[in-house]
């Protein structure tokens, strides 16, 4: 008998799958430190997405895709500024918790001071936002809570403060006194304020809270 010829089914086809471009983190820091210096120079209200696209040297369709709006890119843009002023991964370790908190400020020049300074103060329409409004401060000064409560718990951690101590309270009053500082008073940080505050608010607020 003729054996029947066995039928090749063809396999399938493999479709290899067409990716997206590869978002750039680079650019992403590009876009946003752009914005810092926008803010600096014209203002929340003078400041447009094609401007800054401009400024980087990228197409708007680009800085959309990141950020839908406006308030969104310059509220990443404020968090990115407070982060870069700190360094959560080094965070210091004194032994003490009124020399840690002296150990984060760092020696800024008078141009760096006055440059942020501009930034907050030319913010205008910025904090009418309605999710600015809602959380907005807590948000922006979320990298300097981060540090402060890390340092308060270390030191609670270790019995040099009671454990009773309101740390949302005191990280509050601390971010509270410099936005107070930058957009009300619009005067740069002042070391000398802030160990007044360490010494005769946080500090006792956290050794004998009542």
């Amino acid at each position: 008998m003729e054996k029947k010829k066995r039928e090749t089914v063809p396999k399938k086809a493999t479709q290899t799958p067409v990716l997206g471009r590869k978002r750039d983190p680079s650019l992403d820091a590009s876009i946003l430190k752009a914005t810092i210096e926008m803010l600096a120079e014209e203002g929340f209200d003078g400041m447009t997405m094609d401007k800054i696209a401009i400024k980087v040297g990228t197409g708007k369709a680009a800085c959309y895709r990141r950020w839908p709006s406006k308030v969104k890119l310059v509220k990443d843009a404020l968090i990115w500024m407070n982060r870069n002023q700190l360094e959560l991964e080094k965070i210091p370790d004194t032994g003490s918790l009124r020399n840690d908190f002296l150990a984060i400020l760092k020696p800024h020049s008078m141009e760096e001071a006055n440059a942020k300074l501009r930034v907050l103060g030319g913010l205008g329409t910025f904090w009418l936002d309605e999710e600015i409004e809602k959380k907005g401060i807590t948000e922006i000064f979320g990298p300097w809570t981060e540090m402060n409560r890390t340092l308060i718990q270390r030191a609670m951690d270790r019995g040099e403060i009671s454990k009773k101590a309101n740390v949302n309270l005191v990280c509050k009053v601390l971010n509270s006194m410099a936005t107070y500082r930058a957009l009300i008073e619009r005067k740069p940080p002042d070391k000398t304020l802030f160990i007044a505050l360490i010494d005769q608010v946080v500090m006792p607020a956290l050794k004998n809270p009542g």
